[in-house]
């Protein structure tokens, strides 16, 4: 299959942007309060105001498009968003509110705001010396409290592969700035920590999570999304090591990423996208994770981690991914929040609403497809 045209992914990137800037919450609110948790409902998720995992991940889409194109055409949102946040007060410290720091470090390059910058140092310091750990000093995957914005939920003991996302590439980040040896040591503990009890050496997979109390990894399910947060995430990981990444840990993480592709290639349904269970073709397919997916593909592919074998796999993908963006921008078929299940029919019954990682990992993705099929080193 021929890559989509340039002047169509372009076309379509910019709908995408601009509902992302607007998105708000759910217009059948009421109905979907009644399925819960169980089924994903989790108020603060929707929209781009609240200050949480799914906005920040948001944030780093529009953040990805100002570094591509060099613009400073989202600079006074993403400025009014931060400090309008620090205004409002900000929720609790836990893995997933950090994820917008992760787009406020690098943003700060660009506004140098005294505030921003001691925010994210002390926030960096917070994970070093106040985030609960668990045996062997994993992250423990706390998360905010449900309709609590200064509650958390501890998740006792319990690594989930979403932290690698939402706080490791942080820390990561902060380190090599600010030539903080312990913070860059800390990330890659964390990242062999969570290949060594996630990776599943028989699939190439990552399962969802690992237990220290239960021993096991829940339900044993490789749930879509989040196998894309390592797809996607990793290389970002990587990159900003400059080529200083001792080699042994460089080859290990770098041999995880290609097995974990291999198998999601082999996983791709016919339409392109990938099912919200991986192994498991009576799932819905997913479009978040399968963006995320495509996205680590082709930035694998554009920096000559894989080769061109997978662009077949990768223009099905981003044709598949057009194809569920509607005519005001809004990317179809995304999961919502999705907590640990103990079995493939928790991630099956997640409900399926617009979500701004929804529209920011399409995002990701079609700007490394601009970059990988019409660009040049990165740039648009």
């Amino acid at each position: 299959m021929n890559p989509p045209s340039e002047t169509e992914i372009r076309a379509k990137l910019d709908l995408v942007i601009d509902k992302l800037l607007h998105l708000g919450g759910p217009e059948n609110e009421d109905e979907l309060k009644n399925g819960g948790e169980a089924v994903g409902f989790f108020r603060r998720d929707f929209g781009i105001t609240e200050w949480d995992w799914p906005q920040g991940v948001g944030l780093y889409g529009l953040l990805r498009m100002m570094q591509y194109t060099g613009s400073r055409q989202y600079v006074d949102f993403l400025n009014d968003w931060f400090a309008g946040n620090l205004r409002q007060g900000l929720p609790s410290h836990n893995i997933n509110t950090t994820t917008p720091l992760l787009t406020l470090a690098d943003f700060n390059l660009w506004v140098h705001n005294p505030e921003f910058e001691k925010l994210c140092l002390d926030w960096a310091d917070w994970l070093m010396t106040c985030l609960p750990r668990t045996r062997e000093g994993g992250f423990q995957h706390v998360t905010s409290a449900n309709g609590d914005r200064q509650g958390v939920r501890l998740n006792e003991n319990e690594m989930w592969i979403d932290t690698l996302f939402m706080t490791v590439l942080f820390l990561n980040r902060m380190g090599h700035r600010y030539h903080r040896d312990d913070w860059v040591d800390e990330s890659i503990h964390q990242v062999l920590l969570h290949i060594k009890y996630l990776y599943d050496t028989h699939t190439g997979l990552f399962y969802h999570g690992w237990s220290f109390n239960r021993m096991d990894n829940f339900g044993g399910v490789f749930w879509c999304r989040g196998n894309s947060w390592f797809t996607l995430g990793i290389l970002d990981w990587l990159e900003d090591f400059r080529g200083t990444l001792n080699r042994g840990v460089k080859t290990l993480v770098t041999d995880t990423y290609k097995a974990q592709v291999s198998a999601l290639c082999r996983l791709q349904s016919e339409s392109g996208l990938w099912h919200t269970v991986l192994d498991d073709p009576t799932s819905y397919e997913e479009v978040s994770g399968s963006a995320a997916i495509t996205a680590g593909l082709l930035k694998g592919i554009r920096t000559g981690i894989l080769d061109d074998g997978c662009l077949p796999v990768a223009a099905r993908a981003v044709r598949a991914i057009l194809d569920n963006i509607d005519e005001d921008g809004t990317v179809r078929n995304v999961s919502a929040g999705t907590g640990m299940g103990m079995n493939a029919d928790h991630y099956k019954n997640i409900l399926i609403e617009p979500m701004a990682y929804g529209q920011s990992l399409t995002i990701l993705a079609l700007a490394e497809a601009l970059a990988a099929w019409y660009g040049k080193g990165g740039t648009l």
